[in-house]
């Protein structure tokens, strides 16, 4: 495994609510990976179209399936960040309880989370266009990159609170979308 997703991962496991993700994180690397001819790169996690793994066991897990469309290219990656129900996790650095990079294709993308159950979660994305891993601004201080929230929260002056974003995964799983914005 790649040293700086192995420290993700590692970094990750240690909090005891995020163990749950930590298999379901490193069977997506691995069948991404594969998929893609990627030997082992640090951006295995890529792929154009995402396919949630199966959980230990068999079982099938509760999935949550994102749609993200209004992409300008598809140029880089657009990385995709999955939230708890914690309104104060919401966007704080480290708060994340699982992340991704897919790979657009005609200006859109998909990515699948296998989580540990139904639940309040919140999403955050944005399109990494020059893949350099960060979320670019203007010299103003303003996105120079596309992003987007669950629910497609409104942004005015900036990122929306977690009530806007928060939505609900059903037993079984659920599906959502959310639209880019430059």
């Amino acid at each position: 495994m790649p040293q700086t997703l192995a420290n993700t991962l590692s970094r990750r496991a240690t909090h005891p609510a995020r163990d749950h993700l930590l298999p379901a994180l490193i069977v997506a690397c691995g069948l991404a990976a594969s998929s893609v001819g990627l030997p082992g790169s640090a951006y295995a996690a890529e792929e154009t179209a995402v396919a949630c793994p199966a959980a230990a066991g068999g079982a099938a897990g509760t999935q949550l399936h994102i749609a993200l469309t209004g992409l300008r290219n598809d140029d880089g990656t657009v990385s995709v960040t999955l939230y708890g129900e914690k309104p104060a996790a919401f966007m704080a650095h480290r708060g994340w309880i699982a992340q991704a990079r897919v790979t657009p294709a005609g200006r859109q993308a998909e990515a699948c989370f296998l989580v540990s159950g139904p639940g309040t979660y919140a999403v955050a994305v944005y399109h990494d266009a020059n893949n350099n891993h960060h979320f670019d601004r203007t010299f103003l201080g303003l996105p120079a990159e596309g992003y987007g929230f669950s629910n497609d929260a409104p942004t005015p002056v900036g990122p929306p609170p977690f009530s806007a974003a928060k939505f609900a995964i059903q037993p079984g799983g659920t599906a959502i979308a959310i639209h880019l914005r430059y």
